[in-house]
């Protein structure tokens, strides 16, 4: 049975953990700059820090997951808020770039409590529901997200440090009110012995791939996640290349992205869900976000952009729907290490996708709008979601996996 007061606080903390985190990314390059030689450094320095979160939460996602299925999610989840607030304060006291690049090290490592947040989630979500659960939580990210950046910018216009404060102290407060609301959900925890085998996000992704009906649920991820991440590093220059929009017009779509999302997952999901079979659900999402891209990439003008990237939101029924199937083909002291290693598939994917994107930028901006090659960063970006939809054609239904255990 749902106890929903636990349910309310994971899907708060998850909330007010997307704000702190979404307060900080219009200030943190500018608070780099206040602090290094030169602009030169200032480059050097932010690439650094994000890409080694991003290679944190990566390494992390399992080792926390697998942590929180021993000890119990209660633990594991106050303690990464906790250090949460520790890592957001770090750049609000200090004037040491490379504190900061400390601070935000252990923070990727603290963000991938997300891990633990959708095992919580399994652990007191009956089967039936985990799908609609898991879309809630990617509904709440992405309001925080959409609201995050947007307040950070207000509040760090005359002082960077002002937004980490603020962080900071946010998720401080959800420490305390999860310290005494927050039950244990894990009746009974993992008696494997801690082994950094079990902390390896190539051996836990390893350990899944052998399972016959996970690997090309796995494989789906990866392909759909790279496709997503290869659009949202590319979005904002490609529009600027090719259809000339101004920073205002990008943030515009990017807010229509962000809301068009949340709807889908948080409204849209739950309700299909309880209509579809995860097959279904998948081959449908992933079309949508396939038509999405191919009109992107033959648009010569931005008049359709909008519409066709409400329609890509849709593609948001993949994620939540894969992670209730891949939660629900383990058993219950194996949550959070199956969680871990599916979610570092996302860090991975965003961590090499300005590798593949950022060259085939070239080919918009030296393409005049009406050129085909123009397109290539999203007809690449469709073509990898194709493969994703051969795929689940193709493998074995997940469905079929659920009925597995």
């Amino acid at each position: 049975m749902v106890r929903t007061p636990a349910v309310g606080f994971v899907l708060a903390c998850v909330f007010l953990d997307a704000l702190g985190i979404g307060l900080i990314i219009p200030v943190l390059p500018r608070l780099i700059g206040t602090l290094a030689s030169s602009p030169d450094a200032q480059t050097s320095w932010y690439g650094a820090i994000m890409v080694s979160y991003g290679l944190m939460q990566f390494f992390s996602a399992p080792a926390i997951g697998a942590i929180s299925d021993r000890l119990g999610r209660r633990p594991v989840l106050l303690t990464g808020i906790l250090g949460l607030a520790v890592m957001m304060l770090v750049p609000a006291f200090c004037d040491s770039l490379w504190l900061i690049l400390l601070s935000r090290i252990l923070g990727g490592a603290m963000s991938s409590n997300i891990v633990v947040a959708q095992a919580y989630i399994a652990d007191v979500t009956d089967a039936s529901n985990r799908t609609a659960a898991f879309g809630r939580i990617g509904a709440i990210f992405g309001v925080a997200f959409i609201l995050g950046p947007a307040v950070g910018g207000m509040l760090g216009e005359t002082d960077p440090s002002r937004p980490f404060l603020i962080a900071g102290i946010i998720c401080a407060l959800n420490f305390l009110y999860g310290l005494f609301v927050l039950p244990e959900s894990l009746r009974a925890p993992a008696r494997d012995p801690f082994t950094l085998k079990r902390f390896n996000p190539f051996s836990s992704l390893l350990a899944l791939s052998r399972e016959r009906l996970v690997l090309p649920i796995l494989l789906v991820i990866t392909l759909y996640t790279l496709s997503q991440s290869l659009m949202q590093c590319t979005w904002a220059l490609y529009t600027e290349f090719r259809y000339g929009w101004s920073p205002k017009m990008i943030g515009i779509s990017i807010f229509v992205l962000g809301a068009a999302i949340t709807i889908t997952q948080g409204w849209i999901l739950p309700r299909l869900s309880a209509k579809l079979s995860p097959t279904h659900l998948v081959f449908a999402g992933l079309f949508c976000g396939f038509t999405a891209l191919i009109g992107i990439g033959f648009s010569t003008a931005g008049t359709f952009l909008l519409p066709l990237l409400a329609l890509f939101s849709l593609m948001g029924v993949v994620g939540p729907t894969l992670q209730s199937v891949i939660s629900r083909t383990g058993s219950p002291t194996t949550q959070g290490v199956r969680l871990g290693a599916a979610s570092s598939l996302n860090s991975f994917t965003g961590a090499i996708s300005p590798l593949l994107g950022t060259p085939l930028l070239f080919f918009t901006s030296q393409s005049a709008p009406t050129d085909l090659a123009a397109g290539t960063p999203y007809f690449l970006a469709a073509l990898l979601v194709l493969a994703a939809i051969i795929l689940t054609i193709l493998s074995p239904s997940q469905a079929d996996a659920e009925n597995t255990h």
